[in-house]
């Protein structure tokens, strides 16, 4: 199977997932329902709607193996270790049913020039999707940070990839890349897009102490965010070409920041499938040394780079 069918094929299965979720939200079950209709554990007296959900699920099962989609997204999720969390299908079709009131009315990000933590104060813990302009142009990331500067750090320092294989974690989207290693072993050609070159994009967790120290010393915690949120020890890198991230909802605790440091991407923000009704879905672009702040708990989101250009971002959470 060719890559362009294999692409097809993932997509064509995330389409399919998305709307049994849809339906299965319209047609009123309740988050425990779906819980106990995923679990292995099922209880002995299912009711004639649960029936009705594992029939969908086995023709959806059936139809996808007979034609060849069942194969292509097994191979893809091996591929994909730690894309999403073991039980992501289970999250997914059970996560409580959105409050629609906070994407209503919302049909684009809201815009801020270089803001002060003051400035920022009323809006930091909202989920309105927020893009502060130029906040991040006094960072020594922004000259420093490319795909040189990471290879390199990662093949200084011990166990740097182990921790990302197996701590951490690797998101190769639609490229064919196993491991941040295969990642940083790809020819010069490729890792400048060169024509006839395959197209990549990725992104990883950056979790181990080290890497973390080297990578902090080119751009302090971001000056608007509140003195005393928190931030995580684990920061990610997503760097690329063309497709950038597909869509998705993530599992997180905390609101998320990333520093758009080197081309420029458009974010594609999407609501959940039972506000579509009342919310829209909308797109906007972002710059270097722009910083973006997205609910992404509760915004599907995915990302598209500007032709030609090499996007590079550094993503972490607060609260």
């Amino acid at each position: 199977m060719n890559n362009n069918k294999h692409d097809t094929n993932v997509e064509e299965i995330k389409h399919i997932f998305l709307g049994l979720n849809r339906e299965f939200v319209k047609s009123g079950l309740s988050t425990k329902e779906l819980e106990n209709a995923c679990l292995p554990q099922c209880s002995k007296h299912t009711n004639s709607v649960l029936f009705i959900v594992f029939l969908l699920l086995a023709l959806l099962l059936a139809t996808s193996y007979q034609y060849g989609l069942f194969t292509s997204a097994i191979s893809y999720f091996l591929g994909v270790r730690c894309l999403v969390p073991n039980n992501y299908f289970i999250w997914e079709a059970t996560r409580p049913v959105s409050n629609c009131n906070f994407c209503k009315n919302v049909h684009k990000p809201l815009i801020l020039n270089n803001v002060t933590r003051e400035e920022f104060a009323p809006y930091a813990y909202s989920s309105k999707p927020i893009v502060i302009k130029q906040a991040f142009l006094h960072w020594p990331a922004m000259k420093y940070f490319d795909f040189n500067f990471f290879k390199e750090l990662y093949n200084s320092i011990s166990d740097s990839y182990k921790s990302v294989d197996e701590e951490c974690q690797f998101l190769h989207f639609k490229s064919n890349f196993i491991s941040i290693r295969d990642v940083f072993e790809m020819s010069e050609a490729r890792v400048q897009n060169k024509p006839g070159e395959k197209s990549w994009y990725v992104g990883w967790g950056n979790c181990h102490p080290q890497i973390l120290a080297e990578m902090r010393k080119y751009y302090p915690k971001p000056h608007f965010l509140p003195e005393d949120c928190e931030i995580p020890s684990k920061e990610y890198v997503f760097m690329g070409y063309d497709d950038g991230a597909t869509m998705h909802l993530d599992f997180i605790n905390r609101l998320m920041w990333q520093a758009q440091l080197k081309g420029s991407k458009t974010w594609h923000l999407v609501p959940p499938p039972e506000c579509e009704d009342v919310c829209s879905q909308f797109s906007f672009l972002v710059e270097p040394g722009d910083a973006v702040l997205v609910d992404t708990r509760v915004w599907y989101h995915g990302t598209q780079i500007t032709p030609g250009q090499f996007s590079l971002s550094v993503q972490s959470e607060y609260g």
